[in-house]
């Protein structure tokens, strides 16, 4: 079960992150104002809807760490994303895929993972789509 106090505090994290006021996190993801402030006040508890929008607009935003606490903010995955994005003089190199399971992780990302204060493996990862879909891959 969602602990509103805690949810509150995780989604003013995500406002000051993305420095936005209420208003605007209202306009970002959607959503009616006096939704965002009932969510805000602790009034209301996220509908998945929601939470759906949240995911989709703010991807560094993890489900487990906003519903739950459970996690970083923001993901480390988003972290792995920049290290494997090329550089500006190597714009025409293919861009090298990343593979949570590959045995070739690189010493930096195992860095990453292992300095995450995550100290279990990554057993599944989901990925949710716009459009309703997901996928999940599992080691």
């Amino acid at each position: 079960m969602v602990n509103s106090e805690d949810f509150v505090k995780r989604m003013e994290k995500i406002l000051d992150y993305y420095n936005l006021t209420a208003t605007a996190f209202a306009e970002e993801v959607d959503f009616n104002r006096s939704t965002i402030s009932h969510l805000l006040s602790g009034r209301n508890k996220p509908s998945l809807e929601f939470v759906m929008k949240l995911l989709q607009k703010f991807p560094e935003v993890d489900l487990n760490w906003l519903l739950y606490g459970k996690g970083t903010f923001p993901t480390v995955l988003n972290n792995l994303k920049e290290i494997n994005t090329p550089s500006q003089k190597n714009q025409n190199d293919t861009k090298k895929s990343f593979d949570l399971f590959s045995n070739d992780i690189t010493d930096t990302t195992k860095n990453i993972i292992h300095n995450s204060g995550n100290s279990n493996k990554i057993e599944k990862i989901v990925f949710f789509y716009s459009d309703g879909s997901f996928n999940v891959y599992q080691n």
